[in-house]
């Protein structure tokens, strides 16, 4: 998984960048290797925003984004949570794919595949019973 880290408003630090890639190592386990991840640290500083330092996290794989915001008073608390929150999603989604799998697979077991269409009848001429 290709992990960016940017920062809006914010100095992004190789610390930080470590501590992004050690708290999203178990979403990378959940996924493809071809999936990439962007986590954008900011910091609103405005006083009247308790909880300043915002991390989104937008995660793209094969016809599925999934996303998180948190915010915090700290970054590190941030990122954690955001890392927290997309492992979960990345897990339903993994599940989800995983059960879909398993149901079409039973369903070819037992023969119950989907529908045939039948052929269109000529709407000119009227059906003969």
């Amino acid at each position: 998984m290709q992990i960016t880290v940017k920062g809006r408003n914010f100095l992004v630090t190789d610390e930080l960048r470590d501590l992004v890639a050690r708290r999203f190592e178990r979403v990378s386990k959940q996924v493809s290797e071809l999936a990439t991840l962007e986590v954008e640290l900011s910091g609103e500083r405005n006083p009247s925003i308790a909880h300043g330092c915002v991390a989104e996290a937008t995660l793209h794989l094969k016809g599925v984004t999934l996303r998180a915001r948190e915010a915090s008073e700290d970054m590190k608390h941030s990122i954690g949570l955001i890392a927290d929150d997309m492992a979960v999603q990345a897990k339903r989604h993994r599940d989800r794919r995983r059960a879909r799998r398993e149901s079409r697979a039973a369903a070819e077991e037992l023969g119950t595949t989907a529908p045939v269409a039948l052929p269109d009848l000529p709407r000119s001429a009227p059906a003969q019973l």
